[in-house]
């Protein structure tokens, strides 16, 4: 039985309604309404029940296969930099580079290089305290502070793997992790600037008394020295372009090129980064390791598990052939790009989660990349980070990350739409330019 474009256009609307109904509105946790969204949209266009399950469970195994190592290695490298102090004593050692003055700056660069490995909303809460310390010492706005440790650490999380969404997305579309990790740093340096500054224009306007609080004295001796706590961080990045540079270049298949390659494989480099973390504590308890490595594994699971479904999502509208009926119809220039950035915001304005937001764009926008002209991998990595740009914009009170900072920064909400708000659909659309201005570079 042929299904009519029309029929299959108006299933994967409810679908998606849905998702945003049940997890907005309902608070429904984002895997039962991912699963719901499957069934409204297979059985929708009358698929077989059988042929259902089968493209649910082919979906879900299939990103489970190809990102389940590389989200529980990430997640712990988060945990442990937490536990170990390596997170403070990055952001002392780049506020003691930048300089006092320029505080707001160095909490925004903190937050940046702290959120490669740690999601935005921990980094967020392992930092707050050194950030009112921060505010309080130079006199700087809170807001102004707040809002640049924010978009620092929100810059990365949508842009850059491990992180779940584009992680995710990347694995639906079929781009290399490595160069998505490259360039997706790179993309996000201007994001983080752009929160910066407009952190800087509108908050300082706004004023807010910093509550004194009893500040937590770590022992220096307990914490890692400033090189043991960058290498987790930093060396698996520099593996990785170092696998990209051999990959690039073709080198010949001598045994160093072997061996860097594989060092620079995402699940290695990683690897390597906790092995690093691990150096990080002179000495370890077994309760301790067992216990982070424990806590590491739970908060994975429920990442993981949102991923998954997402993938058993993809797996259905993929099973619908829905790119089949618009295989006469070409898409090309400035529109390519607009298309997969505009699903991403609406997802993300509408439901809060820009995991979540990320996923089902790429679910959505899977079967459409020949209609979208998006053939080769480099198309397909920008098509990929124009979905995180989407996922910045915009980020308000039906999002979990806006009120961890609220609750840690005890800022206003008119400060916070005022402020942090508008700085996250800036930084969309800057990154989107930015985006933009590689695509027709590169490809």
């Amino acid at each position: 039985m042929t299904v009519s474009l029309l029929q299959i256009l108006l299933c994967l609307v409810i679908a998606v309604a849905a998702i945003i109904i049940f997890t907005a509105k309902y608070h429904v946790h984002a895997f039962f309404a991912l699963i719901l969204a499957c069934f409204i949209a297979g059985l929708g266009v009358q698929m077989p029940f059988t042929n259902l399950i089968v493209a649910m469970k082919d979906g879900f195994g299939n990103i489970m296969r190809s990102l389940g190592l590389i989200i529980v290695l990430g997640t712990t490298l988060g945990v442990l930099l937490e536990y170990t102090g390596s997170t403070s004593v990055m952001a002392n050692y780049i506020l003691k580079k930048v300089g006092v003055k320029k505080a707001a700056l160095a909490m925004s660069i903190t937050g940046f290089i702290v959120g490669l490995p740690i999601f935005c909303d921990s980094g967020y809460i392992v930092l707050s305290g050194l950030n009112k310390s921060l505010a309080k010492r130079t006199g700087i706005s809170l807001v102004v502070m707040s809002v640049s440790l924010a978009s620092g650490l929100y810059a990365v999380h949508c842009l850059v793997p491990p992180h779940p969404g584009v992680t995710a997305a990347a694995g639906t579309i079929g781009v290399n992790i490595g160069k998505l990790i490259l360039i997706g740093v790179l993309v996000a340096v201007p994001g983080m600037f752009v929160g910066y500054a407009w952190a800087r224009y509108a908050g300082k306007k706004i004023q807010h008394a910093v509550e004194a609080e009893e500040e937590i004295v770590t022992s220096k001796e307990s914490l890692p020295s400033t090189l043991k706590a960058f290498l987790p961080v930093v060396v698996p990045i520099v593996l990785i372009a170092l696998q990209s540079f051999f990959t690039i270049e073709k080198a010949n298949e001598n045994g160093f090129a072997k061996f860097i390659t594989s060092l620079g494989e995402p699940v290695i480099a990683l690897s390597v980064g906790v092995l690093l973390a691990f150096n990080c504590k002179k000495s370890w308890k077994k309760s301790i390791v067992s216990k982070l490595l424990h806590d590491a594994v739970e908060k994975a699971g429920s990442i993981l598990i949102i991923i998954g479904a997402g993938g058993a999502f993809g797996g259905v509208l993929a099973a619908t052939h829905i790119g089949e009926h618009f295989k006469d119809v070409s898409i090309d220039g400035a529109r390519v790009l607009l298309f997969p950035f505009f699903i991403a915001s609406v997802l993300k304005t509408a439901q809060g989660s820009s995991t979540v937001a990320v996923i089902t764009a790429a679910s959505i926008v899977q079967p459409l990349l020949p209609v979208l002209n998006i053939t080769n991998e480099t198309q397909k990595l920008f098509c990929v980070l124009s979905m995180g740009a989407g996922s910045m914009m915009i980020s308000h009170a039906n999002d979990a990350y806006f009120w961890v900072i609220t609750k840690f920064s005890g800022l206003e909400m008119k400060a916070m739409l005022k402020v942090y708000s508008v700085a996250t659909a800036l930084m969309g659309l800057v990154t989107l330019i930015v985006v933009y201005i590689l695509f027709f570079i590169l490809s």
